[in-house]
């Protein structure tokens, strides 16, 4: 009630019947059969838990009416989307989100961005931005969308927030088929719950009239409320139910390319991979070997011990991370120079980083190694690709070696350990000196990882065109390049 006794329209989380619940009350059906024992060989990989369970709650009725810790709101990469949900928001939350939005400077599809609420009664606004979904590229949309839900728990979780409401982000203007994403939504939630279960005490799926039904038939999927259930549900999970943390997994898309592709480690591979790959990482720079430093920084590491070393260096990597989510990194961020695409033959994330896109003279480049850690470090936790377009860059854009050293010190060790590749596109003579002595003389165990490609139809063999965002001028350049070497 409020100071005038009128009903509050907001509606309390605690409230609302939880899905265990709901599943109880059904059970005082005096007809229904008992349950039976499972077999102890028949589990669904997402057993019965009902301390899982107990957080969870699907409620129909309008998101931005939840009195939670936060809620999330659907947007555009402006933050501008018109959609009911976003509409609703903007309405009961007042004049000063907008505002507030106007400083955030957009947010990329995936990515998840918060603000204060306002006039609601949650605390928090989260903003994410679902994929467009075309079925060419459902492998990026899929990815993407895991990254709206997984990006949206993770900043829950670093702000110590009790409960989050859920709208269903994929909105009807971007195209997402409903089961489908529910099925991402569903799963992702559910394999967070059991690694951080213990962060989160509600997680509300807000649901319209028409949603509700698919929730309601997929739920018992990755949230069964008893061990029958789990067993009548399991035929009806799809084939691909993600990785451990509900990232989905394609794997006839899985194709095996080597670490240093052109170079096969088995002579029995298939011939037309052979000779797809046979002339990416070929060039001589690509087959140095040897680390003439590799005993210099074993003795000038002898004086600490390795576990004290490692401790040190997550402790600082820390401090970087704080100061990274707590600095406003706008105007770094829209440069575009470091972005996530889609994901490789092998399922691995894509990242891209155009050198051009890179003013080394006009920013603050401590201010673009955190925007660097502030992006990388959920991207790192597991394997990932790098491709560095140097197309057209010049002196402007240079990196200097000194900050390359800094930043290859200052990253976790998640991020040496998961890059598999770094495909280095349009290479320079003189790009190609400074990475090899770099590789040689300054840092170790990236050396082997670079592949020098010369056009883009070698990087497609390794990347589908499909899965990656190819700035404009690359593809112009590419072109040219190609033409000439036709004419010539």
């Amino acid at each position: 009630m409020d100071p005038l006794g009128a009903p509050s329209q907001f509606v309390d989380v605690d409230s609302l019947p939880g899905w265990t619940d709901a599943y109880e009350a059904k059970q005082l059906d005096p007809h229904q059969n008992p349950v039976e024992k499972a077999q102890d060989d028949v589990r669904s990989p997402f057993p019965y838990r009902k301390d899982i369970n107990a957080k969870i709650i699907l409620w129909k009725g309008d998101v931005a009416l939840l009195n939670c810790t936060a809620i999330v709101n659907t947007s555009n990469e402006s933050l501008t989307d018109k959609n009911p949900v976003s509409e609703s928001i903007f309405m009961h939350a007042g004049p000063d989100l907008r505002d507030e939005l106007q400083k955030l400077k957009g947010c990329r599809t995936g990515e998840a961005k918060l603000t204060k609420g306002f006039n609601l009664a949650a605390r928090f606004i989260i903003h994410t931005v679902g994929p467009k979904y075309k079925s060419r590229y459902r492998t990026a949309a899929e990815s993407s969308l895991y990254s709206c839900y997984r990006n949206v728990l993770q900043l829950a979780k670093e702000q110590a927030m009790c409960s989050v409401g859920f709208c269903v982000i994929n909105s009807l203007k971007r195209c997402y088929p409903l089961e489908d994403a529910t099925h991402i939504a569903l799963r992702t939630v559910r394999r967070f719950l059991e690694i951080h279960g213990e962060t989160l005490e509600k997680v509300v799926f807000a649901v319209s009239e028409l949603e509700e039904a698919t929730y309601q038939k997929l739920l018992p999927l990755y949230f069964p409320r008893s061990l029958e259930e789990e067993i009548q549900s399991l035929p009806y999970l799809p084939a691909d139910i993600g990785n451990a943390e509900g990232e989905p997994v394609v794997p006839e898309r899985q194709i095996r390319i080597t670490e240093k592709p052109g170079v096969p480690d088995d002579a029995s591979d298939e011939e037309g991979l052979e000779a797809d790959l046979s002339f990416i990482g070929s060039h001589a720079f690509a087959r140095m070997e040897g680390d003439v430093d590799k005993q210099r920084r074993l003795i000038l590491q002898g004086q600490l011990s390795e576990a004290a070393l490692q401790k040190q260096h997550q402790r600082n990597y820390n401090r970087w991370l704080c100061q990274a989510r707590a600095e406003d990194l706008s105007d770094i961020a829209s440069l575009k120079a470091l972005y996530q695409t889609g994901v490789d033959n092998c399922g691995r994330t894509v990242m891209v980083v155009v050198g051009r896109n890179i003013p080394v003279t006009l920013i603050d480049m401590e201010k673009a190694l955190l925007y660097f850690i502030h992006v990388m470090d959920h991207i790192a936790v597991k394997e990932y690709v790098l491709v560095y377009f140097h197309t057209l860059t010049n002196d402007y854009n240079q990196l200097d070696s000194n900050f390359l050293k800094k930043l290859y010190d200052v990253v976790d060790a998640k991020y040496k350990r998961n890059l598999k590749a770094l495909y280095f596109v349009h290479p320079t003579f003189r790009s190609k000196v400074s990475a090899w002595f770099f590789t040689t003389f300054t840092v170790s165990g990236l050396k082997d990882k670079i592949h020098y490609v010369e056009s883009l139809q070698q990087l497609f063999t390794a990347i589908p065109p499909e899965q990656i965002d190819l700035p404009p001028f690359v593809l112009e350049y590419d072109a040219r390049v190609s033409d000439c070497m036709w004419q010539a």
